[in-house]
């Protein structure tokens, strides 16, 4: 191994370009409660051998798998990597053997430069304290606000929708077939769970409960069909609550007032707490006068006398 491998400050750079965009394909996992990046150490070896484009020239050529094993351990010796084994899916645990082998899986230790992590941090601050100081906003910018989360909401709606019918449909010949596969798995990160685009495989479900699937479907649509009104009639209420949402009439049948207090928390005042006190209070002195009334009155009855006949 070239000794330009062996000094931790030019394995420093060698790792900040292995952590690049340009590097080797990592994947995220869960490490001790904790989301790391990992990759193979064949990928690893097949990256330091093929030296893409973007190699930088100050890195001496590694010749061969040899070499670059050599380089590999010197990463996971000098703390750059830890070796670690699959424990169940999006789960790692660390491995007990430390030495570097191209069949194991190796978790970055190394973070790299941080100045894009403290941005994204700086960001989600920022973004925190604006929506904690919402009720301060500009009318404007909350319509808009709503519009945009409205939009977002509908379009997420739409497309579950419409992988559910594309499945469906593709399940009913024989085959399973996904838009986005991965949009809903938690393990993954944000960027893998839009890949792959789709996946087409071979469906394993019985062909008796595709056809009553089927036969269900079919009647769903004849129902559509022959109850024109109904049907009509909601298409029509779901095209008129789109036109109020975003024409901004939705709320046209509420006062002014209320819509200028719809973000306001519904609490009352201590004015009005102690207003109602005082209604209470009255309504109790008046059923004891009542009450001491009807009791004088039963006292008066009870204190005459019976004529004698």
């Amino acid at each position: 191994m070239n000794s330009f491998y062996k000094t931790p400050e030019n394995l420093t750079l060698l790792c900040s370009h292995l952590r690049s965009p340009s590097g080797p394909p990592s994947r995220e996992s869960i490490l001790i409660s904790k989301r790391v990046l990992y990759l193979k150490g064949e990928k690893l070896l097949t990256y330091l051998t093929d030296r893409p484009k973007k190699w930088p020239r100050k890195f001496p050529k590694i010749e061969d798998r040899l070499s670059a094993g050599e380089v590999a351990r010197e990463l996971v010796k000098q703390g750059f990597l830890l070796r670690a084994v699959k424990k169940e899916k999006g789960i790692l645990a660390v491995s007990p053997e430390k030495d570097f082998e191209e069949s194991g899986l190796y978790v970055w230790l190394y973070e790299g430069d941080q100045t894009y992590s403290n941005l994204l941090t700086g960001v989600l601050i920022v973004g925190f304290l604006a929506c904690v100081c919402f009720p301060i906003w500009p009318q404007m910018l909350k319509v808009w606000v709503w519009y945009l989360s409205v939009t977002l909401l509908l379009l997420i709606f739409g497309i579950c929708v419409l992988r559910g019918v594309v499945f469906i449909v593709f399940w009913i010949i024989g085959r399973d077939f996904w838009i986005l596969p991965n949009l809903f798995d938690e393990s993954l990160g944000v960027a893998e769970s839009f890949v792959p685009l789709y996946s087409f495989e071979k469906s394993s479900g019985s062909p008796m409960f595709r056809a009553v699937v089927l036969c269900l479907i079919a009647a769903s649509i004849h129902w559509a069909i022959s109850q024109p009104t109904e049907f009509d009639g909601m298409i029509s209420a779901q095209k008129d609550f789109l036109d109020d949402l975003y024409s901004g009439n939705l709320l046209s049948d509420m006062s002014q007032q209320g819509k200028e207090d719809i973000d306001k928390p519904k609490m009352k005042s201590l004015d009005d707490l102690l207003q109602e006190l005082d209604e209470v209070d009255d309504e109790e002195k008046a059923g004891e006068s009542v009450i001491d009334h009807l009791m004088k009155e039963d006292e008066r009855e009870e204190g005459e006398e019976v004529p004698e006949l």
